[in-house]
């Protein structure tokens, strides 16, 4: 059995903008994504929205293949004591080796470091991969929106997930 080596972890940088917009642009799918598949001339991965702070970006051997985004659900500050995962990439490449694991862990820790006592994410229904990895990460459905979204010519329900911290 060969040992993958463990992917590292790091908050992006704005060096990795272009990085991260090609593997965002080749990970789309309908499995995950609710908006058209991006067409050039590409718009900036970061936005006045969200910036290098608010994604960790995992690498093996040097090279970027997973990010994920945490963010408010809300502008309330009632509801401040909470962030949500808003996106998670991981480059086909990469994919059971961990990365997606180990991007949860660290923005686990990185929402509790922020003070929040709750993490929470939406999901598409039909993303059992992505399902299953959340909840053995210990989110548990919190609420179905049932056909919320009309892709490929069927409807989609979003799953709310969370969990506290």
């Amino acid at each position: 059995m060969i040992l993958m080596p463990a992917p590292h972890i790091r908050f992006a940088t704005y060096d990795d903008e272009d990085a991260l917009g090609r593997l965002d642009r080749a990970a789309w799918s309908t499995l995950h994504a609710v908006t058209p598949r991006p067409r050039p001339p590409y718009e900036p991965f970061y936005s006045e929205r969200f910036g290098p702070r608010d994604h960790l970006v995992a690498e093996l051997d040097g090279a970027v293949v997973g990010y994920i985004k945490l963010g408010f659900p809300t502008p309330l500050p009632c509801n401040a004591h909470v962030r949500q995962i808003q996106g998670l990439v991981v480059s086909d490449a990469a994919r059971g080796a961990g990365v997606g694991r180990a991007l949860l862990g660290a923005v686990r820790e990185e929402a509790r470091r922020q003070g929040a006592r709750r993490l929470t994410l939406r999901v598409l229904g039909h993303n059992t991969p992505a399902r299953k990895l959340y909840e053995s990460e210990g989110f548990v459905v919190e609420g179905i929106l049932p056909e919320e979204f009309l892709l490929d010519g069927g409807y989609v329900d979003d799953v709310l997930m969370g969990r506290s911290l």
